[in-house]
């Protein structure tokens, strides 16, 4: 069996993840002006593209976390011998 590279495992749950978020971004923004929701979290001086940025990288680490969940439970379990 060949051995993956860890980069290439790093890659293959990090950019997924990160498309995922670009989209789940774009679509939460388009519901939600990124001041009102300044607005109510009381941070009234955050500009429109501070909030979008950190929209984008809570989703991308929501999106990041479930990849390296399912890649984790995708592993098989070890059975030991008695």
């Amino acid at each position: 069996m060949v051995e993956i590279p860890f980069i290439q495992r790093v890659i293959a749950v990090a950019w997924p993840s990160f498309l995922t978020a670009g989209l789940a971004t774009i679509l939460f923004f388009v519901a939600f002006d990124p001041q009102d929701l300044a607005a109510l979290l009381g941070k009234t001086k955050s500009s429109r593209m501070g909030v979008y940025t950190v929209g984008f990288f809570l989703f991308w680490l929501l999106t990041l976390t479930s990849c390296l969940l399912t890649c984790y439970f995708q592993r098989p379990c070890e059975t030991k011998n008695a």
